[in-house]
């Protein structure tokens, strides 16, 4: 009789413990979406705060801006606020050096997204690194272009060697080689014939269309963006 009093204790305490691992898991569970939720709606704020800068700055081409950001999970292996948040970063010195075109800013922002991305995949570049150093160029400081590894020191005479090199290149396509240390959005389309001579220029697209890390990445920006739209009461899914 004791044995079996002791079995049905024992059988009551088992019973009594299965039933807190339940109500804990539950706990987390909750705790788990509270936490996700949370997350869309910090995002969601964010992806606003950005798209109001956006505006701001670029005026009657912001809905390039935003179309480009948009669709930055597949040509730069970026989320929406990710693109927003670098463009806006170095847009004041990108406007002033295209005389406030808005237009050609967007252009330039777009395609120095698309460089920053594709040297990050080539060159095996850490991607925030390589966003310092825009923003520095951004600023006349080009202590960061050895971030880019394009074989050019960080100084503003290495940096002058880049843009000399990229002159000769669009000299010898027949083009004006007017690109100058004096102008960002010059700075940025040196970057880019360069990247495009040693063969950079595309790589992130085409990883994305080609290679599992590639197109890893690709979802990776896509489920960010997911993420602030279901943060979006407004959004249809």
């Amino acid at each position: 009789a004791a044995a079996d009093e002791l079995h049905v204790g024992d059988l009551r305490l088992w019973e009594t413990a299965e039933g807190y691992a339940r109500e804990l898991k539950a706990l987390l569970r909750v705790r788990a979406a509270l936490g996700e939720l949370l997350v869309r709606r910090v995002r969601r704020r964010d992806y606003e705060q950005l798209v109001g800068g956006v505006e701001t700055l670029f005026g009657n081409a912001s809905d390039k801006v935003l179309q480009n950001a948009n669709r930055a999970f597949q040509t730069a292996g970026l989320s929406a606020n990710e693109y927003m948040e670098t463009a806006t970063s170095f847009s004041a010195s990108l406007l002033q050096s295209v005389g406030k075109d808005t237009k050609k800013a967007a252009e330039y922002a777009d395609q120095a997204l698309v460089d920053m991305s594709d040297n990050a995949n080539k060159m095996g570049s850490n991607m925030q690194d390589i966003q310092n150093a825009y923003q520095g160029f951004a600023k006349q400081n080009y202590t960061m272009l050895d971030n880019l590894k394009l074989g050019y020191g960080g100084t503003k005479e290495e940096m002058l060697h880049l843009i000399a090199d990229a002159n000769k290149v669009k000299q010898a396509n027949g083009e004006m080689a007017d690109l100058s240390i004096d102008s960002f959005a010059d700075i940025t389309e040196a970057i880019h014939i360069v990247q495009t001579e040693m063969g950079i220029t595309g790589t992130t697209a085409k990883e994305a269309s080609t290679t599992i890390q590639g197109s890893v990445g690709m979802m990776k920006a896509s489920w960010k963006n997911l993420l602030v739209g279901v943060a979006d009461d407004t959004q249809d899914f």
